[in-house]
C-alpha cells in the first residue's frame, strides 16, 4: 500500500463494510489519468413555514443531504498517454471499476463501500452513478478509449451521523448574541422552527421586556420538548 503523502494517482479502495477495516477490503483501482476537475454537490432539505406577521412562507431547515462527489476517469489503450499502445480493448479495466462499485457483497447483498483518496481529498461513500462514453474503437468494434463519469454519495458512520443530526436539532441548547434588527420571536423561529417559544426563552434569561433587548446581549436558548 502506498503512503498517502506520496499518492500521485487518484486511488479508490473498495470494502464490504461501512467500517472499511482491512478484513473487509475487496479491491482497489488507480486512475490511469487523474481527472481534470471534479465537483462536490451540497444540498439542504427545507420545508415550508410561515414567519410571524408575514404573508409569505419561510423555508425551514429540515436536514442536510450527504455530499455528492462527481468526476470523470479516462480509459485509453491507444498509447497516446503512455506511449504503449495495446491491442486489447479497455473492457477488462472498465469491468474492474464497475465491480468495485456495483458488485454485490455475497453476505449482505448490497453494493460495496468506496474510499477515494487523491492528494488532500479523502472521500468515503458509495458509487451511485456511472456513465460510460465510448470514443474510439478497434476494427473489430472493441472500445479502446472511453470517459467514465462517476458519482459518489458520501457515507457517514452511524455514530457520526447521529452526532451531526443532534448538533443541528432544535431541541439542543443554543447561545446567540443579539444583533441589530433581531428579535426574540424571530430567533426562536430560526432555532426552534416556531416563534411561540419566546416567552419561555425570555423567562429562562430573566428578561422582563423581550421587545427591548439590547444589541450584544447573549441569549440562552434551552432545550424544549417539541410539544411544549
Amino acid at each position: 500500500m502506498e503512503d498517502r503523502g506520496e499518492i500521485k494517482k487518484m486511488w479508490i479502495r473498495s470494502y464490504n463494510s461501512a467500517k472499511m477495516e482491512d478484513k473487509d477490503f475487496a479491491g482497489e483501482f488507480y486512475a490511469m489519468v487523474n481527472p481534470e476537475n471534479y465537483t462536490i454537490d451540497l444540498k439542504m432539505e427545507t420545508k415550508g413555514g410561515q414567519g410571524q406577521g408575514t404573508s409569505g412562507k419561510q423555508q425551514k431547515f429540515s436536514f442536510k443531504q450527504p455530499e455528492e462527489f462527481t468526476f470523470e476517469f479516462l480509459f485509453d489503450n491507444t498509447g497516446i498517454i503512455d506511449g504503449k499502445p495495446k491491442k486489447a480493448g479497455i473492457a477488462d479495466d472498465l469491468k474492474k471499476l464497475q465491480d468495485l462499485a456495483f458488485k454485490l457483497d455475497g453476505k449482505v447483498h448490497e453494493p460495496r463501500h468506496i474510499h477515494l483518496i487523491w492528494g488532500t481529498l479523502d472521500f468515503k461513500g458509495r458509487i451511485t452513478g456511472m456513465t460510460i462514453n465510448y470514443k474510439l474503437f478497434n476494427p473489430d468494434g472493441s472500445p479502446i478509449r472511453a470517459t467514465v463519469k462517476v458519482t459518489i454519495k458520501k457515507s457517514i458512520e452511524e455514530k457520526e451521523r447521529t452526532a451531526e443530526e443532534r448538533k443541528s436539532s432544535p431541541d439542543l441548547t443554543h447561545r446567540r448574541i443579539i444583533r441589530k434588527g433581531e428579535s426574540l420571536p424571530w430567533l426562536c423561529n430560526i432555532i426552534y422552527g416556531d416563534p411561540k417559544y419566546y416567552i419561555q426563552v425570555a423567562r429562562a434569561n430573566h428578561i422582563s421586556d423581550f421587545r427591548n433587548i439590547k444589541e450584544g446581549t447573549e441569549i440562552f436558548f434551552p432545550a424544549f420538548a417539541k410539544n411544549e
